[in-house]
């Protein structure tokens, strides 16, 4: 367990890193507004506080983020973390992927003093699970799986204009929870694609494990919630909504009329669910045990799913 003594980003690359007091941390990605970050293995890159002490009893003045790194902490020799290796800061979770660098070209640092201890003391993550950090939280090695946590969108014109009760997010809400989900947002939309994912990307940018949506699957016109899941999601699992319309065409006939998707952004399952309550109690209850073994594989805490 140890301390964050700074945060350090820059908002081009080529430039030395500078302070911040606090920073978001985005899931899959990186600090938001640091120019290292992107869809890649070194989101993030961590060195020891102490380390850096090493360096300057030799007689290099440099300040914290000289050597490019993003987090300093104390209470870590970073480079003896195996890769593999999990850190939590509060809601913010780490996976270590790479254990130092090779410098192809020689920094600011080395030219100065003929030395640099990112190649040899520093470490590379990626970010499993977003939130802000700020100066001085504790970053421990993290213990147990990511945290199960869920959020809800209502796609609805009159529920977002407060004519109509929303009764479908109160029963997948309600399923959600009794199932071991924290369910963290509870939104109502209206039927507008831009809107709709936008709440999607937000909420897989924090690393939610499971977004379900409600309403807007069917024929009408307004009905866009599959073309906003398909517009965000980087994988598809056509799978789950097949399932749903396969128990619901037990039912009544006009289940193949039903348009939902589901699929995978970044470490977030999103699902479409129906509009109506009774719809969703039947078809959420059907597919929520698979989607938690779902989950499991794509967050790396659990093997694939071949039965034995």
């Amino acid at each position: 367990m140890g301390e964050i003594k700074a945060i350090c980003i820059s908002e081009k690359r080529g430039t030395q890193k500078h302070a911040v007091e606090e920073a978001r941390f985005i899931t899959e990605y990186g600090i938001e507004g640091d120019a290292h970050a992107g869809n890649w293995h070194r989101q993030i890159s961590f060195l020891g506080l102490e380390e850096i002490e090493e360096f300057r009893r030799r007689g290099a003045q440099v300040k914290l983020g000289a050597f490019g790194e993003n987090v300093v902490a104390d209470g870590f020799r970073f480079k003896e973390l195996p890769v593999g290796t999990r850190l939590r800061c509060g809601q913010v979770f780490f996976e270590i992927t790479q254990i130092g660098k090779k410098c192809h070209s020689h920094c600011e640092i080395f030219k100065q003093v003929g030395d640099c201890i990112m190649p040899r003391e520093g470490v590379f993550a990626r970010v499993l699970h977003g939130g802000t950090i700020r100066k001085g939280d504790v970053l421990e090695l993290a213990a147990g799986p990511l945290p199960l946590e869920a959020a809800i969108i209502t796609a609805s014109d009159k529920g977002s204009r407060g004519e109509r009760e929303d009764k479908s997010g109160d029963t997948a809400e309600a399923m959600l929870r009794a199932a071991g989900y924290t369910v963290l947002h509870r939104v109502i939309v209206p039927d507008e694609k831009a809107e709709i994912a936008q709440q999607m990307k937000e909420f897989a940018d924090e690393g939610i494990a499971l977004v379900v949506t409600t309403g807007g699957t069917g024929f009408s016109v307004r009905d866009v919630t599959p073309e906003a899941t398909l517009a965000v999601c980087e994988r598809l699992a056509p799978g789950i909504p097949e399932a749903m319309r396969a128990l619901s065409l037990r039912i009544t006939p006009r289940a193949m009329l039903s348009r939902a998707a589901a699929g995978i952004r970044k470490r977030t399952l999103i699902v479409n669910l129906p509009g109506s309550a009774k719809a969703v109690e039947e078809c959420l209850g059907f597919v929520l045990p698979s989607l938690r073994h779902g989950i499991d594989i794509l967050r790396g805490e659990a093997g694939e799913c071949g039965r034995k």
